[in-house]
């Protein structure tokens, strides 16, 4: 389970990091392939978002067309599962400070925190 304790930088590619630097931020990081988040750290951090799990999806992503997920209709506790099984279908970077998060994507909503 990842310390939910901010803030923090989910990532999966160690050069997401520079530009966070580069921009102000100070975090510490996670990467979600090393350190797996569990099923009640990311509803705690899309609560943070204030997105529903399906926003979080990453629908250009080879696993989202060979799940069918543009097609099916899932539960929101489907798609956390299916987020946990298969880290890739997670937008990211995302930066969490305090009650907050922001998907860095464009890196300008990184304002909205720093």
């Amino acid at each position: 389970m990842v310390a939910l304790t901010a803030p923090f930088l989910i990532f999966s590619m160690a050069s997401e990091i520079g530009v966070f630097k580069e921009r102000g931020a100070d975090f510490e990081s996670i990467n979600y392939y090393e350190a797996p988040l569990t099923e009640k750290d990311l509803k705690a951090l899309l609560r943070r978002l204030g997105i529903a799990p399906r926003d979080l999806l990453r629908k250009n992503e080879q696993v989202y067309r060979d799940l069918g997920l543009a097609k099916r209709e899932l539960s929101d506790d489907e798609l956390i599962r299916l987020m946990i099984e298969n880290p890739d279908l997670m937008q990211r970077p995302i930066l969490v400070q305090g009650n907050k998060a922001v998907l860095a994507r464009p890196i300008e909503n990184l304002d909205e925190l720093l």
